[in-house]
């Protein structure tokens, strides 16, 4: 990546470190501004997280928003109430009051004298989420939004869900901000008030698990937030941004499907990360396509970025099964409308454990499966980080406990874009069940790489919102859409379809073990065929990434982080151990020392299904010369058969003159009843 400094930027720059926006109930709200020192009012750009402009973000923040401003856009990095140094508290995501204060901000921007009225959102993940849901309240300021890693469905696609599963990713998001919310502001910035804010978040903030986990289904609470609701509400442009190893990539194809204001969108190969950044490579010019969006919606120039095809995706080539990719290969190629006409279905109907042709006529078969509970321990993160091996391993180590079908080897290329779908006709012999389905690309030396996966709790088969228990020994057509995915599959690989009854610690486990009966006769495998075509090559490229200088960081202790699975065969307990030790740091600017470490594990027994467990350990610190806070957070949920246990513990801890002292110490108890998951 080029960075670029700030004499080398078009616009002198200068830098607001910390202003105070007022809410109308008296609460300020914290921002940090780059803007050009000199000339006319600009557009502004907010982008209005929780993630700590102080520290949690400089870094990226400081690569990105300067960049902008010295190409004549005001750019603004608000933290949310109850984050940072901003008032209030913060008690979940995306509460209607989250969003009031982020329409005053914009009122607020539209009226600075540096402002010309017109502003822009953008933010990854929470700041998509926000963007798109602030863009569906219509405020006159906002012209056009990008959305990266976001999704328009906070009940079935997003970290809490999939195919009414609970994910374990669910959990681990949990514990995230469990420990975020335990920081308190920087004392530089507020002075003296900084315990009494730090206080009143240990105490008011809560544990949003305890919240989650009591909405079993789609009901009021994920549908607020949800811009599938009402599609027709967003009406200023939208640049919809993902990667394959993200958990949102689905949604970039539905909101180019179902919108209606203008729109562009883009998935490379990237995990949770902005593309200039990405991992998976090869990473973007992405702030430079960023400048010709806003240069086009905020300033009125032609850059031609409306000219491009609607949808534009990185078609991955085949590689061989690992858990981190520093680069994918593959080629971009693209579409000018969603769903696109020139895809086919390619169908694939299910004998003995063979995929053929769908125009074949096998003789129908009845197969069973009662997968064992390590079936799901190689299967990566629900939303890959690129930050460690977070990615599925190879899948003959999850194969022999599911149930599998696989083609001959293909006799000429095979190219897929979209989503696959897989038509099933089962049984169970419990009322609560579940089904995780994974299309995997099998070389000629047998090693399996996972192209995509779906999941389906059955007795969500005919939605979410009202759930019914299966009727054992009842036969249910049912339909798992797989996660979208574009790859190309070479002559001579095999495609391998597999079938299990559990994917833990993906997803939590049903009640009690469940054999799955699975009849072939309308079984299909319908993949959406995407034919090369010439146009493609004639795609312009993307720049090289540039991005401005960060402030120096002094790295105090490295980062550590692994993924580990352990087995201990006597008691025959398997544990998926993931490390998260982001190492202590120093922001020399501002002398600050921030330390940051995270541990989880996610076990079982045998195959009790009793025995799942998951459990988070974070600790953070903060310090400043006599100053110095720390903070230790734990979460551990276990479930029976009709309840999930969820026990929490928060721990606060501050230097003194005689010594480290605990301040704060809160514990949590809860029953929470299983309602069909």
């Amino acid at each position: 990546m080029k960075l670029v400094r700030p004499q080398d930027l078009p616009q002198e720059v200068t830098e607001e470190s910390n202003v105070w926006i007022p809410m109308a109930d008296g609460v300020s709200l914290a921002a940090r501004i780059w803007r050009p020192r000199h000339g006319e009012p600009v557009p502004a750009i907010l982008e209005y997280i929780p993630y700590r402009k102080r520290f949690g973000t400089a870094v990226r923040d400081e690569m990105m928003h300067p960049y902008m401003a010295g190409h004549g856009y005001a750019c603004v990095r608000v933290d949310l109430r109850g984050s940072g140094e901003s008032g209030g508290v913060l008690e979940d995501e995306y509460l209607q009051l989250e969003l009031d204060d982020g329409v005053s901000v914009l009122k607020w921007l539209g009226e600075q004298p540096w402002c010309n009225g017109d502003v822009g959102m953008m933010g990854i993940s929470w700041g998509g989420f926000n963007a798109l849901q602030i863009a569906a309240m219509q405020p006159p300021e906002l012209k056009a939004i990008v959305a990266v890693c976001a999704s328009d469905d906070r009940y079935a696609d997003d970290v809490h869900h999939m195919g009414g599963c609970l994910l374990g990713d669910n959990i681990s998001w949990a514990s995230v901000m469990f420990a975020y919310n335990t920081l308190p502001p920087d004392p530089e910035l507020v002075g003296e008030r900084w315990r009494e804010m730090w206080f009143e978040r240990l105490q008011g903030s809560g544990l949003w698990l305890d919240k989650w986990l009591r909405r079993q289904r789609r009901d009021a609470y994920w549908r607020h937030g949800s811009v599938n609701e009402d599609y027709a509400a967003i009406r200023c442009p939208v640049y919809s941004v993902s990667g394959w190893t993200d958990g949102y990539s689905n949604a970039v194809f539905r909101l180019m499907r179902n919108l209606q204001c203008p729109r562009k969108g883009l998935i490379g190969p990237w995990s949770h990360m902005y593309p200039h950044l990405g991992v998976p490579g090869p990473a973007i010019g992405f702030v430079q396509e960023l400048l010709r969006w806003w240069d086009y919606w905020l300033k009125g120039r032609d850059t031609g970025i409306m000219d491009e095809p609607r949808l534009r995706v990185w078609m991955q080539d085949s590689v061989r099964p690992t858990t981190h990719y520093p680069e994918r290969p593959g080629r971009w190629v693209a579409e000018n409308t969603w769903p696109s006409p020139d895809l086919r279905d390619r169908s694939y109907r299910f004998s003995r454990h063979l995929l053929v042709d769908g125009n074949e006529e096998p003789t129908p078969l009845h197969h069973t499966v009662q997968s064992p509970l390590t079936v799901g321990l190689f299967a990566g993160k629900w939303c890959a980080y690129g930050a460690g091996p977070d990615l599925a391993h190879d899948q003959r180590e999850e194969d022999g406990g599911a149930l599998v079908f696989q083609s001959e080897p293909l006799a000429e290329d095979l190219e897929i874009m979209g989503s696959p779908l897989v038509d099933l006709e089962v049984s169970a012999e419990r009322p609560v069940a579940m089904v995780a389905v994974r299309l995997s690309d099998v070389s000629p030396d047998d090693r399996a790489t996972r192209v995509t996966y779906g999941l389906l709790n059955l007795t969500h088969r005919y939605g979410s919102e009202d759930p019914q228990p299966l009727e054992p020994g009842k036969q249910y057509r049912v339909r798992v859409e797989m996660n979208g995915i574009a790859h190309a599959f070479p002559r001579g690989h095999r495609l391998r379809l597999s079938v299990s009854t559990s994917y833990w610690p993906l997803a939590w486990p049903p009640p009690e073990p469940v054999r799955l009966n699975v009849f072939t006769e309308h079984c299909r495998l319908t993949l959406p065929e995407r034919p090369p075509r010439e146009s493609d090559q004639a795609l312009a490229p993307f720049k090289e990434p540039e991005a401005s200088a960060p402030a120096p960081v002094s790295t105090l202790i490295a980062p550590d982080n692994n993924w580990l699975v352990h087995r201990d065969l006597a008691a025959d307990r398997s544990t998926l151990e993931v490390i998260d030790d982001r190492g202590s740091m120093r922001f020399d600017d501002i002398d600050l020392e921030v330390r940051s470490r995270a541990v989880e594990r996610y076990s079982s027994t045998a195959d009790d299904f009793r025995t799942p467990r998951a459990e988070t350990f974070w600790e953070r610190s903060l310090a400043r010369g006599d100053w110095r806070i720390r903070t230790v957070t734990r979460m551990v949920l276990t479930s029976t058969a009709s309840e999930f246990l969820l026990h929490a513990t928060l721990d606060a801890y501050e230097m003194t003159p005689d010594g480290e002292k605990r301040v704060c110490s809160l514990n949590w108890d809860e029953t929470i009843p299983r309602l069909l998951i």
